[in-house]
């Protein structure tokens, strides 16, 4: 791949509502986390320039709303992505359970549907001890679908940007047609 030449790509991070998207996006683009919760309506874009073995990347990031009402809407906005991330929160038991069917529809409407397509899951909030989904539970999840999983907290920036960087790094190797093998993520102690 040129390295001179800048490689646009569309991210588009899904889950629950209330699971942390929107925190999750700020923290990686902005290095910021506010503890103001306003519910995203349809979908937010923002952009961050980075780059990936020498390559720059302009990533546009969607940031889609997690109410059941809107999921119709939402998955108008995954046309044309490069990569999926999965969130939910490891605090919510049922935010978890919903990933295979968040997972399903993206596949179902997604262009080119792969079986392949770039993706993560993020186990955000990770700073708080009122935990209802085990690492263990939610790696076995990941593991049979092949699929990197991280544990992360948008509030600490814990592991942020290594799963942001992972799914760039994916989806980069995708749309030039070299494919991907996942890299173990490293673990980072949390405490609580």
């Amino acid at each position: 791949m040129d390295s001179s030449k800048k490689v646009d790509l569309k991210i588009i991070i899904i889950g629950a509502l209330g699971v942390g998207k929107t925190s999750l996006l700020h923290q990686y683009v902005h290095k910021t986390f506010c503890e103001d919760y306003r519910t995203t309506l349809g979908a937010s874009i923002l952009t961050k320039v980075i780059a990936v073995d020498s390559t720059p990347l302009k990533l546009q990031i969607w940031d889609t709303g997690g109410q059941e009402r809107f999921r119709s809407m939402v998955s108008t906005f995954y046309k044309g992505s490069d990569g999926c991330m999965l969130a939910f929160d490891v605090t919510d038991r049922e935010s978890f359970e919903a990933l295979e069917n968040w997972r399903d529809d993206f596949l179902e409407k997604v262009i080119p549907r792969e079986l392949g397509f770039p993706m993560v899951v993020l186990g955000n909030k990770i700073d708080i001890c009122d935990r209802q989904v085990s690492e263990e539970l939610a790696s076995a999840w990941c593991k049979d679908k092949d699929i990197p999983y991280f544990e992360v907290s948008a509030k600490n920036g814990i592991n942020v940007a290594q799963a942001f960087e992972t799914l760039a790094k994916q989806a980069l190797l995708t749309v030039s047609g070299l494919g991907w093998v996942p890299d173990k993520p490293e673990r980072k102690a949390r405490q609580c």
